[in-house]
């Protein structure tokens, strides 16, 4: 039924009519005023199936538009409410929409479709749902692509790893090129099974070129389809399809990467062409396994569930044992070592044993080829963990030397252990101007920076929104905990250490080889007094 009232609380945001605005966790998310409006109706008649033709009558009367302005709404309202999985606002198939969640709806005396005249205008452009106060979405200077997610079209959903897989391939390839901003593989990712207009896209991410395509695998054969669009015209300004056997699909990406490069990039280097060009994985078994061992990686980082772990190691593993002179693989698999050492999640946390094995793998994939980052990087890591602070740092500044474009957490990370948190920050503001939807514990490492510089305040906004977009994430629940008690909400604090202990029973500080790396003593003390206060032990 329709209602009368200016607030309605949903899922931890707050609608409010009289200021026309949506707010979560104390701060504002921009929404286009038509975009807020179609919010507004689907709030109100939550609990009943919407058709898009009511939505329009509502929020466009006297007006002709088509299907598709309906359409870009929900997908501004989603993304602003990061809601990929559909669990506040679900489709259903050829009839419309529903509001899903339980909606508090606060005193007042006007219906939340109402348009007053003469309000403030929002934004005309979307914007993306990101850290507060690190991040102003705009255009990306020079060239720059976003490549989206190919299409799986094999009709076989288990499959999907495969599109995902040389999607990852083709980002990787591109980032390689030092005239050329690549937008990182989370915020791509966002728009996995979306139907977004190319503009929107283009705006939210702010990317001149947009890269889509599919993949088709039947039996030992593959096709992959692959064009350029220019975000800003919707103009396709390349367009290809390749047939081939399985044993050329590495082929096949070098071609695609080279093509979008020559037509983007004016000037490209030698030296960048070869590097890309270059690729010792030649073996599709070995491909197959590690783009199946990447799926899970993903899934890991999404949830925190340290058996996913060691299921991503062994298709690593048989991987490395398919191609062994696979340096990506090899660093890839040294990850997983290093991280069962060092994730207060995992049984293993503290033990010395894996994070040597992941040591000896990571610098064995330097050796296999010196300028990859990935390698580099999981070598720094090692390195950190090790109490080698410097030439952890080193190695990690030697992985962004290589390629401009890659990041990985642990490079902002160290800093804060190394007693630089105002470096971290700066380098979470460049990155995240190429990964506006980055993944949550980014929000924890911004949060941990904060609370070390001792910007408790500023901390908690951060610390909050990795709660809200990752609740497993165990990281942002101890720093979370640690900046509620030096806010002085001790009961809070103590409810999350409740909470995290649950989740994590054998989770004890002096396991934890976090609280042993940092530079100066006293800021180990700053981190484990406050877990003390909370309740962890």
């Amino acid at each position: 039924m329709p209602f009368d009232t200016k607030v309605a609380e949903f899922e931890g945001f707050i609608l409010d009519l009289a200021h026309r605005s949506l707010r979560a966790d104390n701060r504002d998310i921009d929404l286009r005023p038509k975009s807020f409006d179609v919010l507004c109706y689907l709030v109100e008649n939550s609990d009943r199936l919407v058709t898009k033709d009511e939505i329009v009558e509502a929020v466009w009367p006297n007006v002709v538009v088509t299907d598709e302005s309906v359409t870009r709404c929900i997908s501004d309202i989603r993304l602003a409410l990061n809601d990929a999985s559909q669990h506040i606002i679900k489709t259903v198939p050829r009839r419309g929409y529903r509001f899903a969640v339980l909606v508090s709806r606060g005193p007042g005396d006007r219906r939340l479709h109402e348009l007053a005249d003469g309000q403030a205008q929002a934004s005309l452009q979307p914007q993306p749902q990101v850290a507060p106060h690190l991040f102003e979405p705009r255009m990306i200077e020079g060239p720059s692509v976003a490549v989206l997610p190919f299409a799986n079209i094999s009709g076989d959903p288990s499959q999907e790893y495969i599109s995902d897989g040389i999607t990852d391939d083709i980002i990787n390839g591109l980032s390689y090129f030092s005239g050329l901003s690549v937008i990182a593989r989370n915020s791509s990712f966002s728009y996995k099974g979306r139907a977004v207009d190319v503009r929107d896209i283009g705006v939210q991410l702010g990317v001149r070129y947009l890269v889509e395509g599919s993949v088709r695998r039947i039996d030992d054969r593959i096709r992959i389809t692959a064009q350029l669009v220019d975000s800003e015209t919707r103009v396709r300004r390349w367009a290809e399809r390749f047939d081939r056997s399985l044993g050329d699909i590495f082929a096949v990406q070098d071609e695609i990467t080279q093509s979008i490069v020559r037509i983007v990039v004016v000037h490209l280097g030698n030296a960048e062409s070869e590097r890309v060009a270059s690729k010792p994985l030649n073996s599709w078994t070995a491909y197959d396994l590690m783009m199946q061992g990447d799926q899970l990686q993903h899934e890991l980082e999404q949830s925190w569930d340290p058996s996913l772990l060691y299921k991503t190691r062994s298709l690593y593993g048989e991987a490395f044992k398919a191609s062994p002179g696979n340096a990506r693989i090899c660093a890839k698999l040294a990850h997983t070592y290093i991280r069962e050492h060092s994730d207060p999640a995992g049984k293993d946390c503290g033990n010395p044993i894996p994070l040597r094995q992941g040591y000896e793998l990571a610098s064995k994939a330097v050796r296999l080829d010196p300028s990859l980052p990935e390698a580099r990087t999981q070598l720094g890591w090692a390195y950190f963990w090790m109490k080698e602070p410097d030439a952890a740092i080193q190695e990690l500044e030697t992985a962004v030397a290589l390629n401009p474009n890659f990041f990985d957490f642990p490079y902002a990370a160290v800093f804060v252990y190394t007693g630089s948190p105002s470096r971290t920050l700066d380098i979470l503001q460049a990155h995240l101007r190429l990964d506006p939807f980055h993944p949550p514990q980014l929000h924890a490492i911004h949060g941990h920076a904060l609370y070390m510089l001792k910007r408790y305040s500023e901390a908690l906004a951060p610390l909050r929104e990795c709660m809200r977009r990752g609740p497993q994430v165990v990281l942002g629940q101890l720093w979370l905990a640690a900046t509620l008690v030096r806010l002085g909400q001790i009961e809070e604090a103590k409810a999350i250490a409740s909470g995290t202990l649950a989740q994590v029973p054998h989770l004890r500080l002096k396991k934890w080889p976090a609280l042993s790396v940092y530079r100066n003593p006293g800021d180990a003390e700053h981190v484990s007094a406050a877990l003390r206060v909370a309740g962890f032990r």
